[in-house]
């Protein structure tokens, strides 16, 4: 506030003085100021999209075709913790998919992004994953190369929520927000793990036999451990592979106790693994949880404290 002020005093003064030599030099100045403060801005994982209180099988039903008709492919659909009032749907584009051929590597994890129903006092709550927060989280200093990606994917996503009802467009999922250099630095504390410090559930002699394990046990059935969704990069070796996490130390046990706030944050699941030439990744619980409940006091982190290794455990079973 004090600066627009200044800024203000200072505009009239000039304007006063009728100098147009300083007026243009103070016009630039004004456009640095106001590049500086976008470049400043706190973001929020989350977009609350429309409210309705439609049927939830009717609202699954017209949200998946909304999404499709703007060309954001469907690729998984689930509901987290077995809860019969959420529903997941996972989407994907050309953009998405242009963005991580870009860069490549770990960016893979970023080929989705996800779109929560929660359905309470019969009345729907949709939501999505902010793709300008998660893009600038998974591409970090590289995330100017694919913005215009993003904005494509954002401008898709709120057209597709349009078509279903009156669209919101708050972001949430954090306070205060994070600034963009610290988001793509994040770590929840020091001493945590960032992005680039992924658990590597395994290690092959390629990506083929990478890939043939995963399907056979897959098929096999692996404990616990569901496909949402399977998304191969074409032209890379590299694939996503989205799972929902059952079992005692799954879902059930988890998202209860740290998705509280209001409104939910039912995009959050569910939880992937990539594959990356001969090696396949999953982000360390305590950056991907983190990540999506970047607000999460300590004392209500504690309360899950064994769920990363959990996930780990589960996810590596994929792998064997």
């Amino acid at each position: 506030m004090f600066e627009i002020r200044y800024i203000s005093l200072r505009f009239a003064r000039i304007l006063n003085c009728c100098d147009m030599k300083k007026l243009h030099y103070f016009l630039i100045f004004i456009l640095f100021f106001a590049s500086n403060q976008v470049d400043a801005q706190n973001l929020k994982p989350y977009v609350l999209g429309v409210v309705s209180n439609n049927p939830m099988e009717q609202f699954k039903t017209d949200m998946s075709s909304n999404l499709e008709s703007e060309g954001l492919n469907v690729v998984g659909e689930y509901s987290p913790a077995d809860d019969p009032d959420r529903w997941v749907v996972v989407i994907s584009s050309d953009e998405l998919v242009n963005a991580v051929k870009k860069v490549k590597g770990l960016t893979g994890f970023a080929a989705t992004l996800r779109v929560g129903l929660i359905n309470e006092n019969d009345t729907i709550t949709v939501s999505y994953t902010n793709p300008v927060y998660w893009g600038n989280a998974y591409f970090r200093d590289d995330y100017p190369q694919v913005e215009q990606e993003y904005k494509k994917v954002s401008s898709k996503l709120e057209a597709a929520m349009k078509k279903i009802g009156k669209f919101n467009g708050e972001v949430f999922g954090s306070k205060k927000g994070i600034e963009v250099d610290d988001l793509r630095k994040y770590r929840y504390m020091m001493g945590m793990p960032r992005f680039d410090d992924p658990e590597e559930l395994n290690e092959f002699n390629n990506y083929e036999d990478a890939i043939s394990k995963i399907e056979a046990n897959l098929k096999a059935g692996v404990e616990n451990v569901s496909l949402v969704y399977a998304l191969e990069i074409p032209g890379e070796k590299i694939k996503l592979y989205g799972f929902a996490l059952g079992g005692e130390d799954g879902e059930s046990k988890f998202v209860p106790k740290i998705d509280i706030s209001d409104p939910k944050h039912t995009a959050f699941l569910p939880y992937e693994m990539l594959v990356v030439d001969g090696n396949v990744f999953m982000l360390h619980g305590r950056y991907r949880i983190a990540l999506s409940y970047p607000d999460l006091k300590m004392g209500t982190f504690t309360k899950i404290m064994s769920t990363p290794g959990n996930i780990e455990d589960m996810l590596e079973k994929v792998t064997e």
